[in-house]
């Protein structure tokens, strides 16, 4: 194998699992632990810089970060599944004790720079565009159609996940930046708009319309059959308060989970989750799943729907077919029938929870926007720009429903594209991140770092009281950590930011780090291709989706070969090493965003 090169930006990048697989790429031991330290209102900013939505996500991010969490794949657990950091309810830790960090925030430059943008949508996507924006000095005017801003966030995650107070708050922090918000201005023509000569308009309108399920049934039962989102969204905005005393809600993602809760909590006594996969394809956070089955709510599975049944224009129950998965030779699976009797249920209410789509028919289609088969605009995956240039998507409006996290992270890519657009530069040359790779070494054997690992499991988020949570759909069921639980679950984190780099020309091939190391990740052998290579390992490297770290020839002719999918970062080789040829650096990477670092270099002339 070649040397590795760590001058890479993204190679130390994919070693820190976690601000890899965040879609913001947010520096997430970074701000553990500075949470760890008490520095709150410091860790809060380092997640608005990336994550824009802090306390809102450290309540009801999808956690990309926590599968791809290290400590998920290197602890023993008594044959359990280990289980990750909880790094999103860290991230509410530093949103809940943070102090008042408003002098901390952009402001509105006083002088515009005569550039004037439309985002049409007031949620996450378009909010984050504003927030990257507004400081340059655009002119920005938010539309939407409800009263307040914040899209999704506001209409469709209930209350009790995510009180007002936290929406009002990390809303507010953007809008006070300079933004034109224009409430209640609903966009019904991207013509006429389009008219008003904006320099660039950005699509940030999510997937507004629920999936129906058109079965016998359906028209003659319909005012007891609801929409999930938009049931949701009228629960949300105090135009429902109440619901039959039995429910079933059909469907196994999120809004289903969130769908059963808050009927739990509007009256409902027999509330089911019915899905027509198996409980591990549900498409739920496995959290969500756990929290409704903790309410009392059962799920069943592998129940496909036939018919609503109803009597003198009511809704009685609903009639499933049971099915079973099988899987052909390449892994496909389809539902077949079991040919068991149909099952049914009654109930007094049914909401739809199927799945969401998009939908545009305020975007006219001969005004150069090109959509593909399914209705969706053609979006660049990069620039997230449209095919009429000056007209960008993003979020759930752009490639179908996705999450927060993912609409922060096209809102951050849509900025940095208009920036460049409104500046004649071209939209596809994307800037590079800002790296920096600091020693942490202040002694022999001493680090400015706690690098001692934590044996403990996972800390628990302390719930409120089932009988008082569940009387009133405002009332936050989650409390968060403490201090000293923050404290305790910050200490679990493995510093994976923190690298093990290797110096060849100081090694002496003494062997003293690989006789110390508590996971035999490094190995001292002959090099050889990387399949051969793994096998050769003092632990065979199995996982492929990490790299080895492979060094220059050593004097004997040997390569040092590290195993980066299990390190556990605790800087046990560089303490041992008599002649330092490791040492344990920070790696922090630092996404660029819209601004004068986005923008290219002017080339200087030649002599």
């Amino acid at each position: 194998m070649n040397p590795t090169d760590i001058h890479q930006p993204d190679y130390f990048h994919k070693v820190v699992d976690c601000q890899w697989a965040c879609p913001a790429h947010t520096p997430v031991p970074e701000y553990i632990r500075l949470i760890a330290a008490g520095r709150y209102s410091d860790a809060y900013m380092i997640n608005w810089e990336s994550n824009v939505f802090p306390g809102v996500l450290g309540r009801t991010c999808d956690r990309p970060c926590e599968p791809a969490c290290r400590r998920g794949r290197v602890e023993e657990n008594n044959g359990e599944k280990p289980e990750p950091v909880a790094i999103c309810r860290l991230k509410r830790v530093a949103a809940d004790y943070k102090d008042d960090i408003r002098g901390r925030l952009p402001k509105a430059p006083a002088r515009k720079n005569g550039k004037r943008i439309a985002l049409i949508g007031a949620g996450p996507a378009s909010l984050t565009v504003a927030r990257d924006l507004a400081p340059l000095g655009y002119q920005l005017t938010l539309f939407d159609g409800d009263q307040r801003a914040g899209g999704m966030i506001r209409s469709q995650i209930p209350k009790f996940r995510l009180p007002e107070s936290v929406i009002d708050e990390e809303v507010g922090y953007i809008l006070d930046i300079g933004v034109d918000f224009r409430s209640g201005n609903r966009i019904d023509s991207l013509k006429q708009l389009l008219a008003a000569k904006y320099d660039a308009v950005f699509v940030g309108t999510g997937a507004p319309r629920g999936r129906d399920l058109e079965i016998p049934g359906r028209k003659e039962a319909a005012a007891n059959i609801h929409i999930g989102i938009d049931w949701l969204s009228s629960v949300s905005f105090g135009h429902i308060d109440k619901i039959g005393k039995r429910v079933v809600v059909l469907g196994g993602g999120n809004t289903a989970m969130d769908c059963c809760r808050s009927s739990k909590r509007l009256g409902g006594e027999d509330v089911k989750v019915i899905v027509r996969s198996g409980f591990e394809e549900m498409k739920a956070s496995p959290w969500e799943k756990e929290d409704a089955q903790h309410e009392g709510i059962p799920i069943l599975n592998y129940l496909v729907p036939l018919e609503f049944a109803h009597k003198n224009g009511r809704l009685t129950g609903v009639s499933f077919e049971k099915v079973k998965a099988e899987y052909d030779v390449k892994g496909r699976r389809k539902l077949t029938p079991t040919g068991e009797p149909v099952v049914h249920y009654e109930c007094d209410d049914v909401l739809v929870a199927v799945g969401q789509e998009n939908a545009f028919p305020w975007i006219e289609r001969d005004i150069g926007i090109e959509f593909d088969q399914r209705g969706m605009p053609v979006v660049d995956k990069v620039t997230m720009q449209s095919s009429l240039p000056h007209v960008f998507f993003g979020g759930d409006a752009a490639f179908g429903p996705k999450n927060i996290i993912w609409a922060v992270a096209h809102g951050h890519d849509a900025a940095i594209s208009i920036d460049k657009l409104c500046h004649g530069e071209d939209v596809s040359v994307r800037p590079p991140p800002m790296v920096t790779l600091a020693s942490q070494k202040m002694g022999i054997h001493e680090w400015s770092y706690d690098n001692d690992i934590s044996g403990d499991e996972r800390y628990k988020v302390p719930l409120k009281d089932q009988k008082i949570a569940l009387k009133n759909i405002k009332v936050e069921v989650e409390l968060g950590f403490d201090p000293k639980l923050a404290l305790a679950e910050a200490g679990r984190c493995l510093n994976c930011d923190v690298q093990t780099v290797f110096a060849p020309r100081l090694c002496i091939e003494c062997d003293a780090c690989v006789d110390i190391c508590p996971m035999d990740c490094i190995t001292f052998t002959s090099n050889g291709d990387e399949t051969d290579l793994r096998t050769r390992l003092n632990a065979p490297a199995h996982n492929l989706t990490q790299d080895l770290y492979v060094s220059d020839a050593l004097k004997t002719g040997r390569i040092m070969a590290k195993d980066e999918d299990v390190c556990l970062h605790c800087g046990l080789c560089a303490e041992r090493c008599p002649t330092g040829a490791w040492d344990m650096q920070k790696f922090l990477l630092d996404m660029t965003h819209a601004g004068p670092g986005c923008r290219n270099k002017p080339q200087r002339k030649a002599a």
